[in-house]
């Protein structure tokens, strides 16, 4: 599994899931700050990146498009730093890698997981 973490996620997310095996990329690194949700999801698609955000919109451009990828993981919490939340988000990650390597929108917070398959509608 290959995660493209999203701006609006602190870069401290890469060395979190590097630390737990999970190859990780922060959008910073390797594309323009600046670039909108649709040129990340074209890019993650291209390179077989799951992104990792904050941002709803990235759930809508998946239902609009009614695309398969590329997968989505929304992290829904007060503290989004990896100190807090890490341990959630990589536990739920291990339990949908197998959703997620076929097209799946994950919303995690501290208390639930939730899974829709790909495509939405």
């Amino acid at each position: 599994m290959k995660i493209l973490i999203d701006m609006n996620l602190s870069p401290f997310w890469v060395d979190a899931l590097t630390d737990a095996g999970i190859e990780a990329v922060h959008w910073s690194t390797i594309g323009d700050p600046a670039a909108t949700d649709r040129v990340i999801m074209s890019y993650a698609q291209t390179h077989c990146y799951v992104v990792f955000t904050n941002d709803l919109d990235c759930g809508t451009l998946l239902a609009i498009a009614k695309s398969q990828l590329p997968s989505v993981v929304q992290v829904r919490n007060q503290d989004l730093l990896p100190a807090a939340i890490g341990d959630v988000v990589i536990s739920a990650l291990r339990q949908v890698e197998e959703q997620l390597a076929v097209g799946a929108l994950v919303t995690i917070d501290r208390f639930r997981l939730r899974i829709r398959i790909l495509p939405i509608g």
